[in-house]
């Protein structure tokens, strides 16, 4: 059993929750999250206080699962994030469990 995190902003809610169940990741947790960067952006630029820096909305999803599941999700992930226009892909990472109850 691994733990999988994957990360989106929040445009790419509803294609991660896709991407889950095609990979037939049937059990899984998601919270909204803010995302940072720390290169200057555009928006920024047009804030009114351009001092302060605000987040992206963003989403987190994890699910305790087989390497089976999640090289299916991984191959997923690489293929959608073929096609994006955006410097914003979806992002996953494994780690592995020691133990659990």
């Amino acid at each position: 059993m691994k733990l999988v995190i994957v990360t989106a902003v929040e445009q790419f809610k509803g294609d991660v929750l896709r991407l889950f169940k095609q990979a037939g990741i049937e059990s899984f947790s998601g919270s909204e999250i803010d995302g940072y960067k720390t290169a200057p952006s555009l928006m920024m630029a047009r804030s009114w206080f351009p001092g302060e820096r605000g987040g992206n909305e963003s989403s987190l999803f994890f699910s305790f699962t087989d390497q089976g599941h999640i090289e299916g999700l991984f191959g997923l992930i690489r293929a959608f994030n073929a096609t994006l226009e955006t410097n914003n892909p979806i992002k996953a990472v494994v780690v592995p469990i020691e133990q659990s109850i």
